[in-house]
């Protein structure tokens, strides 16, 4: 299970959105302790996107640091001439399974909030999804970015077997 992450420093403009803000409680002697947990996802519109976790006593700064998380976790979506993913796959993280199915153009995204918003974020215009098993939005958008690093161009199937792309999509 190997991952193609991405130096940031080579892509564009990079647009964040916050998918899911936790407030978690710690029981300590003196009474509780709360502290955020924020779920983010960043993405340069154009086939890169990546998720991370930030954690902290106040909102902003959890989502700061759920971005600069994100930031070191971005991996290159291989997308076809309709801006959808290249075969259908099954995202695994966790109990969460996410189905990428391609759709053709005009479709639009059909997918719930978690994975619509790493497909939004990866530049995927058209694309079915399905998640399958866990709906904890955490494990959702990890098995998203999971499947969609994933997904194969056509070209490096064709030459990782010693044939051509017509052999390959026949």
């Amino acid at each position: 299970m190997q991952r193609n992450i991405i130096d940031p420093s080579q892509l564009g403009e990079i647009k964040d959105k916050v998918v899911t803000i936790k407030r978690v409680t710690k029981t300590v002697k003196g009474g509780r302790n709360m502290r955020f947990t924020a779920l983010v996802v960043v993405g340069d519109g154009n086939g890169h996107v990546g998720a991370g976790l930030g954690k902290a006593v106040e909102i902003p700064e959890a989502i700061r640091k759920g971005k600069e998380d994100a930031m070191k976790h971005i991996v290159s979506v291989a997308l076809d001439e309709n801006a959808s993913v290249t075969h259908d796959y099954i995202g695994k993280y966790g109990s969460a399974n996410v189905l990428l199915k391609r759709a053709p153009g005009g479709t639009g995204i059909i997918a719930g909030g978690p994975a619509r918003v790493v497909c939004e974020l990866a530049g995927i215009k058209n694309i079915r999804t399905k998640s399958l098993g866990s709906n904890n939005k955490q494990n959702v958008v990890m098995a998203t970015i999971e499947g969609l690093s994933q997904v194969k161009n056509p070209e490096d199937v064709a030459r990782k077997r010693g044939k051509s792309v017509e052999e390959v999509m026949a």
